[in-house]
């Protein structure tokens, strides 16, 4: 019995196949940024990583085309002394000329493949790719985050700078109700990064274009903290330092409508003149209302729901309507939305 057993573990041994294929830290390339453009009909990509052979914090832009993604990545690794290890992508940025193509098999390939993660950041890239990257790489210096800090919270990251990552946009290319906006940047002429707005994606294509302003209330549907945005005024210019929203939706005889409330609680930063507490809240309240009704009427022209107004809804239409929920029912929206402000230091204003 205790030879039968001994001869079970040495063939259990034998059968383990160990980390034969597993390759050292040293020997691999961890690039943050992933650049995509389209040369006729193949995908040439960008990978910025620190230069293995240069100055620490260094960084180095280096690029291949193929008929695919993974085979433009094979390329680069194979080119190189070191495999490319894309988990560590952080920002995934596209040109915008293959934004407006479409960008779901883009999205579907990084789904499928899992070589990068679902969390990364998407971002659109309003110039030439190869004169972006080149300018990045002048600007950056030794310092090779400047993309990522852009985008991080505790760095650059500002209320008016949507945050959408790889799982949202595939997401919204599977759903009826949901469209999203994707930031665009472009290089700064004083700064490295200059954002220009978002991109509206719809069914995957880039199908408009909103403000930086207008990404505001963008984020604050989607859940994100409004906080630092300072918005300027005819007698005052106030920070936003916190919010909170409350929605009502109504479906009557397939016309849907819906009351909105948002709590802004702000501080005066300026004044101009005289003002009272009213006149500053009538102002930003009338800002803000104006900026969302155009955004609004916006988003229906395309028929791109990025506020997500149909989740609303999702209960009042049959699954068979859901699908129709874009053409039919989203540009008939009637919508009230109005703004309750607070103004915490009112010690320094006329009350009446």
């Amino acid at each position: 019995m205790k030879r039968f057993k001994m001869i079970c573990l040495i063939c259990m041994i034998i059968t383990l196949c160990g980390c034969w294929d597993n390759r050292d830290i040293n020997h691999r390339v961890l690039p943050v940024v992933l650049g995509i453009t389209m040369v006729e009909e193949q995908y040439k990509v960008f990978l910025k990583i620190p230069d293995p052979n240069g100055e620490a914090g260094k960084i180095k832009i280096v690029s291949a085309i193929g008929e695919t993604i993974t085979k433009a990545v094979d390329t680069i690794s194979k080119n190189m002394e070191s495999s490319v290890d894309l988990l560590h992508v952080k920002v995934i940025l596209i040109e915008r000329e293959t934004a407006e193509k479409g960008v779901k098999d883009i999205i579907s390939a990084f789904m499928r493949s899992r070589e990068v993660s679902q969390k990364a950041l998407v971002a659109i890239c309003n110039e030439d790719m190869n004169e972006f990257f080149s300018n990045i790489q002048k600007s950056s210096g030794t310092e090779g985050t400047t993309m990522i800090d852009f985008f991080e919270r505790n760095a650059g990251w500002n209320p008016q700078i949507a945050l959408t990552r790889v799982w949202e946009v595939y997401r919204s290319i599977h759903s009826f109700t949901r469209d999203v906006a994707i930031p665009i940047i472009k290089t700064g002429i004083t700064t490295n990064i200059e954002q220009v707005g978002s991109a509206i994606i719809k069914n995957g294509k880039m199908v408009e274009q909103i403000t930086a302003d207008e990404t505001l209330l963008f984020n604050a549907f989607d859940g994100e903290s409004t906080h630092g945005q300072i918005e300027v005024l005819n007698h005052a210019s106030v920070m936003i330092i916190g919010n909170t929203m409350h929605h009502k939706s109504q479906l009557t005889d397939k016309k849907p409508y819906m009351k909105s409330l948002v709590n802004l609680k702000v501080v005066v930063l300026e004044t101009r003149g005289d003002p009272t507490a009213r006149m500053i809240e009538e102002e930003l309240n009338t800002l803000l209302a104006d900026r969302f009704k155009g955004m609004l009427s916006t988003m229906q022209k395309s028929e791109a729901d990025i506020l997500g107004l149909g989740q609303f809804f999702r209960n009042k239409i049959s699954r068979k309507e859901l699908k129709n929920w874009r053409s039919e029912y989203y540009p008939n929206l009637k919508m009230d939305i109005k703004f309750e402000i607070d103004i915490q230091n009112e010690g320094y204003l006329k009350t009446t």
